[in-house]
């Protein structure tokens, strides 16, 4: 991951309601639709995106009224900082974990 898509990840409106919303307590995809006001498909998309790339993550299995599962996710990243330094873009994740993830875009490849 660049770190241009990375700052897009976590800039989005809907994702960074997502991942704020599972900060600190998994949400299905339909508690996040509900309570963030997010419609349901664009939900499904940005938790795909957000699982791809490692910002949340599948934490239960929640039995529904009709027998089936749905998958509550939690969110993976504590924090996350956007630089632009020197004419290099820098985003940082912090994951819960503890680990970093560092992204470095040299400004001159946006150009190509």
């Amino acid at each position: 991951m660049k770190a241009l898509e990375a700052s897009r990840i976590i800039t989005d409106e809907y994702s960074a309601r997502i991942l704020m919303a599972t900060l600190d307590n998994p949400k299905t995809a339909v508690e996040l639709s509900r309570e963030m006001n997010i419609p349901i498909a664009a939900c499904y998309r940005r938790i795909k995106t957000l699982e791809e790339r490692g910002l949340i993550k599948c934490v239960e299995m929640r039995p529904t009224f009709e027998g089936k599962h749905i998958a509550a996710y939690e969110s993976m990243l504590r924090r996350a900082f956007v630089f632009l330094e020197n004419g290099t873009i820098k985003t940082r994740f912090e994951m819960t974990t503890g680990e970093c993830e560092d992204y470095f875009m040299d400004w001159h490849s946006l150009k190509e």
